[in-house]
């Protein structure tokens, strides 16, 4: 059986990294900072706060597990942390490059 020529490209894709990107998808709240993330751009933790109404050690926790599955990115200005999507990371999750390993070619 021979694959299709975009299906052999994905044989090499590191399914525990798709795994762990979902894996961070899968919560409400996470869903709902990164839908935060993308209306408003970089946003300040101390904005994302008062707007998810959360305790700061639930936020952080969140914000850990999408920086862990590079689903966002930080940066530090001065004594406070700004969060932003990573909008190429996103798109990668409803590419062809991961339709090719859930979808059958056809025939």
């Amino acid at each position: 059986m021979s694959l299709a020529p975009e299906q052999s490209n994905c044989s090499a894709t590191n399914f525990s990294v798709y795994a762990e990107k979902f894996k961070a998808l899968s919560d409400s709240k996470r869903l709902e900072l990164l839908n935060m993330l993308c209306v408003r751009g970089s946003t300040c933790v101390c904005d994302l706060v008062e707007e998810m109404s959360i305790p700061q050690s639930k936020l952080s926790y969140h914000l850990k597990i999408l920086l862990k599955a590079n689903l966002i990115h930080k940066e530090t200005k001065g004594t406070w942390s700004y969060y932003s999507l990573k909008e190429e990371e996103m798109n990668h999750l409803l590419s062809k490059e991961l339709c090719c390993i859930i979808n059958p070619p056809s025939k």
